[in-house]
């Protein structure tokens, strides 16, 4: 029965400690870089690996900017299957800034617009979500 006891507190703790851990980067990341800007592709030819490793390369270039604080390519994910979850897309990225001045100075870079005009054959849709800390 000891054991017992020492093994659930000790889960418990590592427990704790997992979600302290797994909840302070989230807080960091808040207050260092409050403007985020999320962008959806759609692929015109979505079954292409070829097109979609040319997206995700393009996109993974843009880190190049210095405004840029972090930057994250994603595809979706084989995550339950809900009413609320579009999973129509093909890849997404999500860039940090710390401040709207440098996502502006983002959206005019020679990097960016250079991105635009090799990777925009390779896409069917864009939908950009652009959010401040509240």
């Amino acid at each position: 029965m000891n054991n017992r006891r020492k093994f659930i507190g000790t889960a418990a703790a590592l427990a704790a400690g997992t979600l302290a851990a797994t909840a302070m980067p989230i807080t960091a990341m808040e207050n260092k870089y409050p403007v985020v800007h999320h962008v959806f592709f759609w692929l015109k030819n979505p079954e292409s690996k070829e097109d979609r490793d040319k997206l995700i390369a393009g996109i993974k270039a843009l880190k190049k900017i210095e405004t840029v604080k972090d930057i994250h390519v994603g595809v979706v994910a084989s995550t339950e299957k809900r009413d609320v979850v579009d999973t129509s897309w093909s890849v997404s990225e999500l860039i940090l800034f710390s401040d709207v001045k440098g996502q502006a100075v983002y959206q005019d870079h020679p990097l960016h617009l250079e991105f635009i005009k090799n990777c925009s054959p390779l896409w069917e849709k864009v939908v950009v979500y652009d959010a401040i800390d509240a």
